[in-house]
């Protein structure tokens, strides 16, 4: 498990973590989510030792980083997928980890199979793709076969099979008890990703909860209705309910009302459908709603705008 305890970060003026707490629980893939200039790497940083807190802590398993007996047995982390020395084979960099974290060096194989870069291990990463980086530093996350795994932006430069396999992988890797935190800002990509989120903005908490309940808490659900009678259906709706009707294109959006009870009215009216069909909020919509305050420069940029829209007239 990993929890931050009111965690707060300065440098200099800026307050880039505010008293921060949350915990990541095992045997669910969590989404750390944040406008850019949110904390969350500065959090992650933290979480690993590489920065100190102003206050506070962050725990993993209950101790600091600091406190761990080889550590990669415990945690494993991608913070940077270019952090290796580029004249270094991918096997070289995953051997001297192993060595100095007491791992066999048969499991720098076996982790090179799972990331699918035997073929390219005494190749020099220096040559590697940023989808080849990727995969070696998740290679090096899983050396130490950990409990818990951090993983920063892990899907970038990955192509769409990387990124299938890279999500089946971390949902396996929580079915097996582990704990799995992953910040990204393929917001599309996390709705499928993650079971739960922790939010962040400006360094303070907006949200922790699952991903469902974040995206219903912040979205209206409705339903997509097609009828050769639409407006027979649409004065039958606003006749006998207080929901709310839209235009999209050929089909009417109604808010307010299920499904069933939607059928139940057109049935009732003798109104022929061709579609009815929930439209569930997105994650994005949602992560939009609830840190549109939180976005870093969003204010001077509509003002700019603004004014060269002034000028341009």
């Amino acid at each position: 498990m990993i929890e931050a305890r009111g965690l707060t970060k300065r440098y200099g003026k800026t307050l880039a973590v505010n008293d921060l707490s949350f915990t990541v629980q095992p045997g669910r893939v969590t989404g750390f989510l944040g406008p850019n200039g949110a904390g969350k790497s500065t959090t992650m940083r933290m979480m690993l030792g590489l920065d100190n807190p102003t206050s506070g802590v962050a725990l993993i398993d209950g101790k600091n980083y600091r406190e761990l007996h080889n550590p990669l047995r415990k945690i494993g982390a991608l913070l940077d997928a270019k952090w290796v020395h580029p004249n270094r084979s991918a096997y070289a960099h995953l051997q001297w980890m192993a060595v100095s974290n007491k791992i066999p060096v048969r499991r720098v194989d076996e982790v090179l199979e799972l990331v699918g870069l035997t073929a390219v291990a005494k190749k020099r990463a220096g040559g590697f793709s940023l989808g080849m980086s990727q995969r070696l530093g998740i290679a090096g996350a899983l050396l130490g076969d950990p409990e818990i795994l951090l993983f920063d932006e892990p899907v970038n430069g990955l192509d769409p099979e990387g990124i299938l396999w890279i999500r089946k992988f971390m949902h396996r890797l929580a079915d097996e008890g582990r704990t799995v935190l992953v910040s990204s800002h393929l917001l599309s990509e996390m709705s499928l990703t993650a079971q739960e989120l922790v939010v962040i903005g400006r360094g303070k908490l907006i949200a922790q909860s699952s991903t469902e309940d974040f995206i219903h808490a912040a979205t209206e659900n409705t339903v997509k209705v097609r009828s050769p009678q639409a407006s027979k259906l649409r004065d039958a709706l606003m006749r006998t309910t207080n929901a709310t009707l839209r235009d999209d294109a050929d089909a009417l959006v109604v808010s307010g009302l299920d499904a069933a009870q939607i059928g139940e009215i057109a049935a009732a009216n003798q109104v022929v459908l061709h579609e009815l069909s929930p439209q569930r909020g997105s994650l994005e919509e949602a992560f939009m709603q609830l840190t549109g305050d939180s976005v870093e420069y969003h204010t001077e940029l509509a003002q700019a705008v603004d004014q060269l829209v002034d000028v341009n007239r």
